[in-house]
């Protein structure tokens, strides 16, 4: 991750001043890195060492920071990792069009790789992931959303890049298509699972701790599981509060929609379809060969849904 973060460090630089600020700005903001991280792991665990997976590993962190620019001007969001927005700090033309510079630039580093199926898997993960964001937008505010409607804008809005990220770590490596699938499938299911927990702590956490405002979901008019659960396990009261805390986005009522949320054990179904996917990202290493890299792995898969922030 050292020499992930040297590429990141080289490849952010621009002519243009207010670009480079901007860029290390939300770079170096504290992230987790999860996805370069599923990058290198994949790509060791199938025997592939080799500086492309640094370079592959950045430009998806490249991806990913773009759509943390976009997604904070859509959502009006003022805190990201217990910092200022760069929209809330730059505005928010300057941090659309520097997350379009990162876009551009995660592409110029894919050709470089100088290999099609890379391309491929780059070029299709940027463009489910830019339907996911109209999908959720669509579903803003929209009290009756389907479990499975909510589960499809995760696996596309957030999922997705996680899925493409194991899978370049073994397309690197030219694994077996059983391997690949198994590293996708990986991918999709750690990815599912950590937004599920992050919804799990919009409704559980604190400001300090999360890095953002609790409620924030709420205040968006997010219809996320917890809430959607909620309203299918209260009391006909506690359904028309919900209902309408989602459809005018209130904060007035966060306290009691948050009591009503902890009560109902909503959270605790949501933390369950976090486990049933990481069940099926464990089951998923019986296809890599064992290795200190396939135990990491696991690690990995446990903790996306341990963690508090």
């Amino acid at each position: 991750m050292r020499e992930v973060d040297a590429v990141i460090a080289q490849r952010l630089s621009s002519h243009v001043a207010l670009i480079n600020q901007i860029s290390a700005y939300i770079v170096h903001a504290g992230g987790k890195r999860m996805r370069p991280k599923l990058v290198l792991m994949f790509a060791n665990a199938l025997g592939h060492d080799h500086p492309h997976s640094r370079e592959l590993a950045a430009v998806v962190e490249f991806i990913h920071t773009a759509t943390l620019l976009h997604d904070d001007v859509v959502d009006e969001s003022a805190l990201r990792r217990g910092k200022q927005t760069a929209n809330a700090l730059f505005g928010n033309a300057a941090s659309v069009l520097v997350g379009d510079f990162l876009y551009s630039r995660a592409f110029q580093m894919m050709v470089s790789v100088d290999r099609m199926r890379v391309l491929e898997i780059l070029a299709e993960a940027t463009n489910v992931i830019a339907e996911g964001e109209v999908l959720q937008l669509l579903n803003m505010h929209d009290p009756d959303l389907l479990v499975s409607d909510y589960l499809q804008v995760i696996r596309f809005k957030t999922a997705k890049l996680f899925e493409a990220s194991a899978r370049l770590g073994a397309v690197l490596a030219n694994a077996a298509p059983e391997q690949e699938e198994a590293a996708a499938t990986y991918g999709r299911a750690i990815g599912t699972a950590f937004q599920l927990i992050d919804d799990v702590l919009d409704y559980e956490g604190d400001s300090t701790a999360l890095g953002k405002n609790v409620g924030d979901d709420l205040r968006e008019g997010k219809p996320t599981l917890p809430l959607l659960a909620a309203m299918e396990r209260g009391t006909e009261e506690e359904r028309t509060l919900i209902r309408h805390a989602i459809e005018h986005g209130e904060l007035d009522k966060l306290a009691e929609v948050i009591a009503i949320v902890r009560r109902t054990g909503a959270l605790e179904i949501t933390r369950d379809t976090a486990r049933k996917e990481i069940e099926l990202a464990t089951q998923a290493l019986s296809h890599l060969p064992e290795s200190k890299w396939r135990e990491t792995l696991l690690e990995f898969a446990i903790q996306s849904i341990s963690r508090s922030s």
